[in-house]
């Protein structure tokens, strides 16, 4: 008997996507390279023209002007603002004197313009002789991450390096908060709050977890019905928010004023015009309703944008509540003068003051969990509860911390979890085939043509459609957090007596 061999499969466009590729990264380091040179070229004219007001008189009036004449000069060639080049220039300086190795890195092609301004916006806040050791190591630190996953590390590197703790400068930091409007053009304006950093991620979360509500539910019922037995009250209730925030409006100063109230029939004669018209289909993006339920909760103190409002009050996105996701190393509970060296992190946006970790810690109604590390690479082994489902969900969230998408950094709690080998073909529901992946990433799992396969220790290994390989690692915890599981059997033996360690803080 013989078979005819198998025919070559197709290739599906992998070569031709694979060639361009290879440009593209090409091209990325050639306009790495450039954008690197013109910043050296700026930084030597800034130079250039503190040489030339040193002699003149020691004044920082007449370094500033001379830098303006400098700069006003390489605009009018270059067809720019004299005032952005001024401040190109300024930039220029701080990389090129206090971030020399950065700038190597980024001519040298290995670092993007978006990982050095991450860089530089992380170590601005050290003190002038702190920089240089922040600048080697920063680099080193930035190999290999996107710019959205080392900005979480150069942070807590900065904050390592920092000679004050940061519940002092936070201290000082909150003294800063405000609230204030910024003119725009076309009748609109910013409205700007600056606030500790876990209120304003808060804030945001909640407007997040309110404006998905009113989309998806708007994906339901496009033409505004609820789509769920609420009752012709709460129906006329939906109608009537709609028709107030309907293109782009839903301010409620215009609901006051009378704006876009759809439901008063227009005057007119004829039994025709005294019909109320349907209401016209909500458009809005989600940036534009969460705009309009910021202005809500401010202005009414409840959610009037909420569809599911009926006339007794706020519907279910006013029982919304943020959620952050904090993790908090046990050291900085029991030692707080050493959060520098380990600071307590807000997932996905860095280290925050340890007293306000420890009041999160203190207010949270969900028990602590025992999260068991490696005590030399900091990685999650696994961690202690007594509810398997639980114990799993809680597992993955101390492993992953966001989404295991090469390069994203959405928290979480944002998150779905996913099977890294399908559920319908086999895979188990464990901790070694499960992580967190966003919306958009469990989507793009699912659909196109990469490939992943999870590896021990939470490790998800990527394999592109032009066969490339991209590893993404769970990011280790500090060797300084340690906890043991409950079972003496599974312990590792002490590393000294029991009375010369100290109390475990669970």
């Amino acid at each position: 008997m013989t078979f005819d061999p198998s025919p070559t499969p197709p290739d599906d466009g992998a070569s031709a996507l694979s060639s361009v590729l290879v440009e593209v990264r090409g091209v990325d380091a050639e306009v790495a390279s450039a954008e690197a040179r013109r910043v050296r070229a700026l930084a030597r004219a800034g130079h250039l023209a503190l040489d030339a007001s040193a002699g003149v008189r020691a004044s920082s009036r007449a370094a500033e002007m001379a830098v303006r004449e400098v700069a006003s000069e390489i605009a009018a060639a270059s067809h720019l603002s004299d005032r952005s080049v001024q401040a190109q220039i300024g930039r220029a300086m701080t990389l090129a004197d206090e971030f020399p190795v950065t700038l190597d890195a980024w001519e040298a092609g290995v670092l993007s313009r978006a990982h050095v301004q991450v860089i530089v916006d992380a170590g601005i806040s050290l003190p002038l002789d702190r920089r240089h050791e922040f600048d080697v190591l920063a680099v080193a630190t930035a190999d290999g991450l996107s710019p959205g996953r080392v900005k979480t590390r150069l942070l807590a590197l900065a904050e390592s390096l920092q000679p004050t703790t940061l519940t002092e400068r936070h201290r000082r930091g909150r003294e800063t908060r405000c609230v204030r409007v910024v003119p725009g053009e076309d009748g609109m304006s910013d409205l700007i709050a600056t606030l500790p950093t876990v209120l304003a991620v808060g804030i945001y979360d909640r407007l997040v977890q309110q404006s998905a509500a009113i989309v998806d539910l708007r994906r339901d019922n496009p033409r505004g019905g609820l789509g769920s037995p609420a009752g012709s009250s709460a129906a006329a209730a939906a109608s009537g928010a709609e028709a107030r925030t309907a293109g782009g409006g839903g301010c409620p100063a215009d609901a006051a004023a009378g704006h876009g109230n759809t439901d008063t029939p227009a005057p007119g004669p004829g039994p025709a015009q005294a019909q109320p018209q349907a209401p016209a289909p909500d458009t809005r993006t989600a940036d534009q309703v969460r705009a309009d339920i910021l202005a809500d909760l401010l202005l009414t103190a409840a959610p009037d944008a909420d569809p599911t409002r009926g006339d007794d009050g706020p519907g279910t996105l006013g029982a919304i509540r943020a959620r952050v996701q904090v993790v908090v190393p046990a050291l900085t509970m029991l030692r707080p003068g050493s959060e520098n060296s380990d600071p307590a992190d807000l997932v996905g946006h860095g280290p925050i003051d340890a007293p306000t970790a420890r009041a999160l810690a203190e207010a949270t109604p969900v028990p602590w969990d025992r999260v068991i590390t490696h005590p030399v690479t900091g990685a999650v082994l696994r961690t202690d509860t007594y509810h398997r489902t639980t114990a799993i969900n809680r597992h993955l969230r101390a492993r992953d911390r966001h989404c295991r998408w090469p390069g994203c950094t959405a928290p979480a709690v944002r998150c779905e979890i996913d099977h890294t080998h399908d559920h319908a073909l086999g895979g188990p529901t464990d901790v070694r085939n499960l992580a967190h992946l966003c919306q958009r990433h469990h989507t793009q799992k699912q659909f196109t043509r990469w490939k992943v396969r999870q590896l021990p220790t939470g490790i998800l290994e990527w394999t592109s459609p032009t066969g490339r390989v991209y590893t993404d690692e769970p990011l280790p915890y500090t060797p300084a957090v340690r906890f043991l599981p409950d079972d003496p059997a599974a312990a590792p033996p002490p590393p000294r007596p029991d009375h010369d360690r100290e109390p475990a803080p669970f």
